[in-house]
C-alpha cells in the first residue's frame, strides 16, 4: 500500500488523484495477491509431490540393500566376524567356483573352518595362511626337513623309500639319501598296516628320529640312527647333464619346481644342451609340484621349433569377473619381471619335434602346463605315472588397503588353464603314453644316473 500511495500527482491539482486509479491498482494488487496464492499452493504441491518421489526411491533403495546388502553385514574391525566378511568378499570376486559359495555363511566360527566352508566340492587346493601365525601353514615333510618319500612294496616287503632329498637341506645335512628305506620312525617300526599313516605323521614334529638303511643283496643292510631337525632349505639348482644312445645325444633336465626368478637358471642350462648339440631332450618333472607360470612358459618357449613371440601359450578361463585371458608366451614370460626377454631365451632353442617327460603323482599345476601346453607345438612323450591333476591357477589375494588391517594371505583357485586348442579339464591328471614305477626295482638309484628305472625307459625310446 505505501507503493501506492506515492503515485505522481495530476497537473493542476494539489491533491493525488486516488479515484480515477485506485480501483484499478487494488484490482491488480488483489489480482497478484490471487497470483502469488495459487503459485504458492502449486510450490507446496511440488514439495509435496518432491517429498513423495524421494521417500518412493527411498523405499526403492531399501527394496535393493534387503537383497544385496543385508547378505552382507558390517561388523566391528578387528573381530573374526569382520575378517570372515573380508574373506567372504575377496572369495566372491575372484574364486572360480563363486556360484558356490554359501549365501548365508556362519561369519562367528574361527577363520580356518569359515574358508573351507566355502569351497566347492570339487576344490582339492584352495587354501588360506594367516601370515602372522606360522601354524596355519600348511605342513609338509618336505617343506620342513627337505626330502620327501613314498610308500612301496617290494619283495614280499612295504617300505617308506626316501625318493627325493633336496640339495642344502636339514635331510641332506643329516645324511639322508635318496634310495634309502626307513624302517622306524621316531621309535616305531614301519610295517604293512602302519606304513602310510606312520609316514604322514612325520610332517607333524619339529624333529624326527629315523632308522635307515639301504637295499643289498635283497635286503635291508647297514641300518643306524639318524636324527633331522625342523630347518630352512634353500633354492633348488636346475641339473643338466647328456647321454649318448643310438647315435643321439640326449639332453637331460631334471627340475624341481618353478619358481619366479628361475628362468635365466633354465636358459643358461638350456645354452649348454644347445652347445653340446644334443637331438633330444628328457625333462625330469616327476617331483615338481609346480609354481610360477612365467618359468614354466620360459622353458617351453626353448624347446620346439617355429616357436615366435606372438605364438599363442595359455588360455586362463575364470569366472564372470575373470573372464577368459589369452597369454602368447612372451606375454606370459614377462609377467616374471626378472625374466630375460624372449628374445634372449628364444637364442636357445633345440628346435626340436618331439620332448620326453618324466612324471609321477607328484608332478602338478606349472609343470603340468609343460606337458599340455607344449602338444600342440611337438610331440610330448610322457613317461611314468599318471599326473596330480591341477589343472588350475591363481594367485595369492592380500589386503592391499593401507594401513593393512586383515593378516590372512588367500590362495584360492581362480583360472581354469587350457592349451591353445582348447585342451585342458585333467583333474584326474595327465596319464603317460609309458607307463612305469619308479619302485619296480631296488636299490632306487639317484637321479640323473642313466640306470635309473624312469630315465633309462626315455633313453631307450631316444634316436628311434
Amino acid at each position: 500500500m505505501n507503493a501506492m500511495l506515492s503515485l505522481p500527482k495530476h497537473p493542476g491539482s494539489g491533491e493525488p488523484d486516488l479515484e480515477p486509479k485506485s480501483k484499478t491498482m487494488l484490482d491488480r494488487r488483489r489480482i497478484y495477491i490471487k497470483k502469488t496464492t495459487a503459485q504458492r499452493n502449486l510450490m507446496m504441491n511440488i514439495k509435496n509431490l518432491k517429498a513423495w518421489l524421494a521417500a518412493l526411491l527411498l523405499l526403492i533403495l531399501f527394496s535393493c540393500r534387503t537383497e544385496e546388502e543385508v547378505l552382507r553385514p558390517t561388523f566391528a574391525e578387528g573381530t573374526t566376524e569382520s575378517v570372515n566378511l573380508w574373506i567372504k568378499n575377496q572369495m566372491q570376486k575372484y574364486y572360480y567356483w563363486n556360484t558356490q559359495i554359501p549365501k548365508n555363511p556362519d561369519y562367528s566360527v574361527p577363520t580356518p573352518q569359515f574358508f573351507k566352508s566355502l569351497l566347492a566340492p570339487e576344490d582339492r587346493f584352495s587354501f588360506a595362511v594367516n601370515t602372522k601365525d606360522p601354524a596355519t601353514y600348511p605342513r609338509s615333510v618336505r617343506g620342513f626337513y627337505g626330502f620327501d618319500y613314498a610308500v612301496a612294496a617290494y619283495a614280499g616287503q612295504t617300505f617308506v623309500v626316501v625318493k627325493l632329498v633336496l640339495d642344502n637341506s636339514p635331510a641332506a645335512s643329516a645324511g639322508l639319501r635318496r634310495g634309502m628305506l626307513i624302517t622306524k620312525i621316531n621309535g616305531t617300526a614301519v610295517s604293512a598296516s602302519n606304513a602310510e599313516s606312520l609316514a604322514a605323521s612325520m610332517a607333524g614334529f619339529n624333529r624326527l628320529d629315523l632308522t635307515v638303511g639301504n637295499w643289498e643283496n635283497g635286503m635291508v643292510a647297514g641300518e643306524k640312527k639318524i636324527s633331522v631337525y625342523y630347518g630352512f632349505t634353500f633354492e633348488q639348482p636346475v641339473k643338466a647333464a647328456v647321454f649318448e644312445r643310438n647315435g643321439i645325444k640326449a639332453g637331460y633336465l631334471y627340475i624341481t619346481d618353478f619358481r619366479d626368478g628361475m628362468s635365466a637358471a633354465i636358459a643358461g642350462e638350456m645354452g649348454e644342451l644347445k652347445a653340446a648339440g644334443v637331438g633330444e631332450l628328457i625333462l625330469d618333472l616327476r617331483y615338481n609340484f609346480g609354481g610360477s607360470v612365467a618359468s614354466a612358459a620360459a622353458l617351453c618357449a626353448m624347446i620346439p621349433a617355429g616357436i615366435k613371440a606372438e605364438s599363442p601359450f595359455i588360455k586362463y578361463v575364470g569366472n564372470k569377473n575373470g573372464g577368459t585371458v589369452n597369454q602368447t608366451f612372451a606375454e606370459q614370460i614377462a609377467f616374471d619381471p626378472s625374466a630375460p626377454a624372449f628374445a634372449t631365451l628364444h637364442a636357445n632353442n633345440l628346435k626340436l619335434n618331439r620332448v620326453f617327460v618324466l612324471t609321477t603323482r607328484s608332478t602338478a599345476s606349472a609343470a603340468e602346463i609343460v606337458i599340455n601346453n607344449l602338444k600342440p607345438y611337438l610331440n610330448v612323450v610322457q613317461i611314468g605315472e599318471t599326473t596330480r591333476g591341477k589343472d588350475m591357477a591363481g594367485f595369492p589375494v592380500v589386503d592391499e588397503g593401507q594401513p593393512k588391517k586383515i593378516s590372512w594371505e588367500l590362495h584360492p583357485l581362480i583360472y581354469k588353464v587350457y592349451n591353445i586348442r582348447g585342451e585342458g579339464e585333467y583333474t584326474k591328471g595327465i596319464a603317460p603314453a609309458i607307463q612305469a614305477d619308479e619302485f619296480s626295482a631296488f636299490p632306487v638309484l639317484p637321479l640323473g644316473s642313466e640306470h635309473e628305472t624312469l630315465l633309462q625307459k626315455a633313453l631307450q625310446q631316444t634316436g628311434k
